[in-house]
């Protein structure tokens, strides 16, 4: 699955079967993983067929169930953005290899002894993954011209997916509270707004951006 396909499809999904992640499909997430670890310096881990994290009352009001496998995110304090663009990578990668997901950041319950954190680390939030009961719906977007500037009004191609492809990237309680602004023809500037986990899904918007724009086209300003 190409990648843009997979940012179209890949949609929240809180319901999940008992099947489990086992085989190919375990090894190849749990190399993206590592390797998205070794890239960041994150400390991204994979908890496997622990139910505890998405029982009682916090679940329940997420409307999440049976949610039994989820990846932690973890890094050390200031890493926020860079946890939602390495985290969303993985989100991708989970959709090509066929399972579904969701970014959770307050309906689920810590359960400390499923992971570890080194000095200085903290958890930031996890990601629910497994294989859905449905595929999800798309959440409703801004316009893309609310979620950009450009200087003189004029908008290249390549600027213009980048922005259509943040569009298509989840953020807490559906905000998109970022804003990409084209310098001159090449330079462009990703800034976050106020409101919960903002830099989080800047991180996320940015990698569908990098995606959507393609790399070698811009430079971070």
């Amino acid at each position: 699955m190409e990648l843009w396909k997979a940012m179209e499809q890949r949609h929240s999904v809180r319901a999940y079967t008992a099947r489990p992640i086992e085989g190919e499909t375990l090894a190849r997430l749990s190399e993206a993983i590592r390797q998205a670890n070794q890239q960041s310096g994150l400390h991204f881990q994979l908890v496997r067929e622990e139910p505890n994290a998405f029982s009682g009352g916090l679940a329940k009001y997420g409307r999440f169930t049976g949610v039994r496998n989820y990846i932690a995110v973890i890094g050390r304090k200031g890493a926020a953005e860079s946890c939602g663009y390495y985290g969303e990578q993985l989100v991708l990668r989970a959709q090509q290899l066929g399972l579904n997901s969701c970014w959770v950041a307050l309906t689920y319950r810590r359960v400390p002894e499923t992971y570890r954190l080194d000095a200085g680390e903290k958890l930031y939030c996890v990601i629910a993954v497994g294989y859905g009961k449905n595929q999800g719906v798309a959440h409703r977007s801004k316009p893309i011209t609310r979620l950009c500037r450009t200087e003189g009004g004029m908008m290249p191609d390549w600027f213009r997916r980048g922005v259509q492809a943040a569009a298509l990237a989840p953020t807490a309680v559906n905000q998109q509270n970022f804003c990409f602004r084209l310098i001159g023809h090449s330079r462009v500037h990703a800034s976050a707004g106020f409101g919960p986990y903002t830099h989080i899904d800047l991180g996320i918007a940015k990698y569908h951006f990098m995606l959507g724009a393609g790399k070698d086209n811009f430079v971070w300003a």
